[in-house]
């Protein structure tokens, strides 16, 4: 097989067809449509990756709404799949899966409690709240973390170390990163910088002498040794010790200043043009925040958090002042005023923040579509390569629109689910065709008319024995033991079985538009009554299916299907009334 060559890994189980086109594109009717065979696959070589490397059954799931992140019990992929990288899309999901396995969430959640009661007095002394503080000590142990879990899976399991390779190529070492490394910025003497620097020092173009203490963080991360760090707890120690370094290369702010700055600043607008349209409640409940937080450590953070709250209650001419106000003090410069290299680096950094959170946006489906994933999944239907021949090449690309590549549906297993959620509209649940109420009338007269061909076929199942007695070769016969005293050597028998052999049937119902009708209605009869006998013979057995065509999710096009609707060596003649 030739593979894709961006996607090397993952192209080798998604087969040819993938060519990194888009899965979500539109189907007939020309509304959004989204391949849900191709996701069912997807997502269920993900899961058997993800049970191979956690060695439990842990479910994955396309996210449905809201921002998706690892809880300890679910891995969640997107359902985007035209990635310029795919491979990294299955490397996330593993890595997602790795945290399952490896990480403590009881320990992360208690992690506030975990940090000295020093450490949070020396980052009041830098100007950092609780809460900063707290979160940059977060932010390293989920740093340190991530480098632990994916250490010990390429180990263990190099065979995937390609996925996590173009995981972090798309998270952590990509041109804006790798061009922001060797410029002047993020070199200033705050948590960001350094937060910055600390997860790329992984990127071959790290500056270690870009901020104070770099060098030591190097050091005290120690990455050729990670794999010592076999627990959260050891982790944990780590990012504390690098937070630490941090804070204490970091510039001190007096917080006094900055916060009196900020009140002035208050003050002007309240009082100044414009301020006479903010009611006397809102002014009051300013001032109080104003006071509560000077006394309480000068607590900046806080105090911005209740001006913004405030703002609900002020005119609409005068909310846009102050939420430039506090973007100003919290960011200390407007969006103009940044570079171009920055306001780059900045989305990127973002991405990367979210990827340390276990918060990267994914691509949702709709519930409709979620539903329909899962009942191609227990169906188990999926794509196969059909027609090699180069005879037909040309005939069926043009049929099917396929541009070479020829594929059939197929579905294993037909289930209740499948019809409901009306995956294949052409063959499935509309009025007439197979599965639909008005279809019930004909199943009922077909497995009537079955029982009676069965009665008359049971014959089929029995069997004749002829003894042949009193030979002189095969079995002793016990009766004529006694008679060997008498020199009478044929004292032996056989035994004929007559039987008729074992019978296979497979009955394929052409089930496409042209069969819609009195054709169809009588031929799914006589298949139904066909089976309903061969339910009664011992010794046959009878396989169903339905051929068709289904609306292609990703193209337009109709896509020829195969549907297996009974085997009678594993379904009970009951599943012939679905």
């Amino acid at each position: 097989m030739k593979l894709n060559t961006q996607n090397n890994f993952s192209s080798f189980w998604l087969g040819d067809t993938f060519q990194n086109k888009s899965l979500i594109e539109k189907d007939v009717d020309t509304k959004p449509g989204v391949d849900v065979i191709k996701l069912s696959s997807y997502q269920r070589a993900i899961s058997n990756f993800v049970s191979i490397v956690t060695s439990k059954n842990i479910p994955v799931k396309f996210s449905q709404r809201g921002d998706s992140y690892t809880d300890g019990k679910v891995v969640t992929i997107s359902a985007k799949l035209d990635d310029k990288l795919f491979d990294s899309s299955v490397g996330l999901a593993l890595h997602e899966g790795s945290h399952i396995l490896l990480s403590d969430f009881g320990f992360l959640k208690r992690l506030g409690s975990s940090i000295p009661k020093t450490f949070y007095e020396l980052g009041a002394s830098k100007g950092l709240s609780r809460d900063d503080t707290k979160m940059l000590v977060k932010s390293m142990l989920n740093y340190v973390e991530d480098r632990r879990i994916d250490d010990y899976i390429v180990s263990t399991s190099p065979g995937y170390k390609g996925y996590y390779l173009s995981m972090y190529n798309k998270y952590f070492h990509s041109k804006q990163i790798d061009k922001g490394l060797q410029t002047d910025e993020f070199k200033d003497l705050t948590t960001e910088s350094y937060f910055f620097r600390v997860i790329n020092l992984t990127n071959p173009n790290t500056d270690l002498d870009a901020l104070p203490g770099l060098r030591d963080i190097w050091n005290t991360l120690d990455l050729r040794n990670i794999s010592r760090l076999d627990s959260t707890g050891k982790a944990y120690k780590v990012a504390y010790d690098i937070s630490k370094i941090i804070v204490n290369n970091l510039d001190v702010v007096d917080r006094q200043k900055r916060f009196d700055e900020i009140k002035k600043k208050i003050n002007q607008m309240m009082n100044g043009s414009g301020g006479d349209m903010v009611d006397d409640f809102s002014k009051d409940r300013i001032k109080q925040s104003i006071e509560r937080h000077r006394n309480n450590g000068y607590d900046v953070d806080k105090l911005l958090s209740d001006v913004s709250d405030e703002v609900k209650y002020m005119p609409n001419q005068f909310q846009k002042a102050v939420d430039d106000m506090i973007q100003e003090m919290t960011q200390g410069m407007t969006e103009d005023e940044k570079s171009e290299v920055r306001k780059k680096l900045d989305r990127v950094f973002t991405k990367q923040k979210k990827f340390l959170e276990g918060k990267i946006s994914k691509r949702k489906l709709s519930k409709k579509d979620i539903n329909r994933v899962e009942a191609i999944s227990e169906s188990g239907s999926s794509y196969k390569d059909i027609l090699k021949d180069k005879k037909y090449e040309d005939t069926m690309s043009r049929r099917f629109n396929t541009n070479g590549i020829k594929q059939c549906i197929v579905v294993k297993n037909l289930t209740q689910t499948l019809i409901d959620t009306e995956v294949y509209p052409n063959l499935l649940s509309r009025p007439g065709y197979y599965g639909s109420s008005t279809r019930q009338g004909l199943v009922n007269n077909g497995l009537r008319l079955g029982k009676m061909l069965g009665k008359k076929l049971q014959i089929r199942g029995e069997e004749r024995l002829l003894k042949n007695t009193r030979l002189r070769s095969g079995r002793i016969d016990k009766r004529l033991v006694a008679e060997l005293g008498f020199n009478n050597e044929s004292v032996f028998h056989t035994i004929n079985v007559d039987k008729y052999p074992d019978g296979f049937l497979h009955i394929s119902l052409d089930a496409s538009g042209s069969m819609h009708g009195d054709s169809f209605d009588n031929s799914l009869t006589c298949a139904i009554a066909i089976i309903q006998a061969v339910d009664m013979i011992p010794n046959f057995d009878v396989v169903f299916s339905l051929r068709g065509t289904s609306c292609r999710w990703s193209g337009g096009s109709d896509v020829p299907i195969l549907l297996y609707a009974y085997d009678s060596r594993v379904d009970k003649i009951s599943r012939i009334m679905l």
